[in-house]
Formats: structure tokens, sequence, C-alpha cells
């Protein structure tokens, strides 16, 4: 099957609440607009169907994987649209008791489930004024995945994940960067975009970012500046504030010109 050279991919903002239920609708009103805008790859920010006032609130959503009324929304989302669909990441059961996996769920256009990645690097910081320690209530996943989808492969991340390049310089190349995120707004504004561009560049891929913003139950605040980065390290759209859409092509053509003119990934010495 002959792979289209542009695929138009799209990320959802969101300013999650405590509400299931106005979440779940929120995303779809959203994922509906990046359709409108000719995406045929979606992709929810992190926590999108819940930034509750507590933890414990998360965990408390935890489903079993296939089970659940979050999973069943998405793959009815995806189906309804005929899109890929990224969803962000939702509470899926851990052995660990008191403890969720923060997992990434892809599903296809038909809305089954064709990928999962359990984030692996846990959030922490204190100083002083904030303090998160995503360990008390997330149990880490184990391995790094790669989703293969009609235009390419993609490597899914999450959030914190962005500040270990190691991640993504597994063997196997891809064409796409995933990075659900609730970056709070400290650690955002000084170290977000930086992320995002480093790794486009240093991997010679675009990098699509969806993000919280704003204000949270809780007194959480979210950085939002979800953004589409290509393989030169451009940001190809950005939403800085409130709720919305980023999208952008995809151009695998574009893609294969700069590993060619600069070939720095066939040129790694150190594995």
């Amino acid at each position: 099957m002959t792979r289209a050279a542009l695929v138009r991919i799209a990320a959802v903002q969101m300013n999650s609440g405590d509400d299931l239920q106005q979440n779940l609708h929120s995303a779809a009103h959203w994922v509906a607009e990046a359709v409108a805008r000719g995406a045929s790859f979606v992709l929810l920010p992190e926590y999108f169907c819940l930034m509750g006032k507590t933890d414990a609130e998360r965990v408390a959503l935890g489903e079993s994987p296939a089970q659940g009324p979050i999973q069943a929304a998405m793959a009815a989302l995806a189906r309804q649209h005929g899109i890929w669909l990224s969803a962000g990441t939702l509470p899926l059961i851990s052995p660990e008791p008191g403890k969720v996996f923060n997992s990434n769920l892809l599903f296809d256009p038909e809305g089954r489930c064709a990928g999962r990645y359990d984030k692996i690097h846990l959030f922490g910081f204190d100083n002083g004024d904030e303090c998160y320690a995503e360990s008390r209530i997330l149990a880490a996943g184990q391995e790094v995945v790669t989703f293969e989808t009609s235009f390419g492969r993609v490597r899914p991340s999450v959030c914190y994940d962005l500040r270990f390049p190691e991640l993504y310089r597994q063997a196997g190349g891809f064409s796409l960067l995933t990075a659900p995120a609730a970056f709070t707004y400290t650690t955002g504004e000084a170290h977000w975009a930086l992320l995002l561009r480093c790794r486009a560049v240093e991997n010679q891929c675009y990098v699509l970012a969806a993000a919280q913003t704003g204000w949270h139950p809780g007194g959480q605040r979210t950085y939002g500046h979800s953004m589409i980065v290509d393989p030169w390290g451009r940001v190809l759209d950005c939403l800085a504030d409130g709720e919305g859409v980023v999208c952008a092509d995809l151009d695998l053509d574009y893609l294969g010109k700069v590993r060619s003119q600069l070939p720095a990934l066939n040129n790694r010495v150190l594995f």
C-alpha cells in the first residue's frame, strides 16, 4: 500500500476538570474540530479524562485493559471519525495496590486499540512552594513502545519522558514522536518548548505535543502551549493558552530530505 506523503496531524489542548463526562464531551468536541480541519491523526493531552482535586480521584477511575467507559468512548470516537486517535493518558489498573498505570492508548480508524504505552518516567518536583510525586499513585511502565500506523512508525511518550532523550534513541527510527502532557506552569515556562524542539532535531522527526492548560481543581496550573515541531526544529503551530487545536502536515518527503541532507541518524557512533 502506498503511503500518502502528507498526513494532517493535530493536537488537542484542554483545561480538564474533575467532571469525567464533561471532560469526555470536551475531548469529543475538539477531536471533531481537528477532523473538520482535515486531521487523520489526533492526540489528546495527558489526563484528558480527569484533573481532579486529589490524586485518589484519578486512581478511582482505573480501568482494566479493553474495558471501561473511558476506553469505550475513545474507541467510539476514533471509529466515528475514521481517524487514528492517540488518547492522551488514562488510568489502567496496575498490580500495585492503590496505583494505576498512566497509559497512552492508540485507537485505529476502526476503533480498535492498536497500541499501549505506560508512562515510564514518573515526575517528581519540589521547589518549596510546589511539590509533586507521581510515584505515590502511579506504577511505572517498563517497556519502550513503537506504534505502527498507516503512515509510518510513531514513538509514544508522556510529559516527563521528554527529559530523558535515551527513550527516543532506542533501535529503529520513527516519523512521529507524540507527547501528551500536563506540564506545570513553572517547569513548562522554563523547558517545554526547548525539550520539544530538541527531541525533534536530534531524532529528525515530527513532534506532536498536546497539553493541559490553565488552572485546575486543587490549585494546579498547567502551561499549555500545545505545538507541532518539524524535523528541522521549526514550530509549525502553537496554541499558548485556552482550549483548542493545533494542526499541521506531516510531510514524509520533507522528513526524508532532512535525513538525507544531514544523515545524523546514520552517523551515530554510541548506542
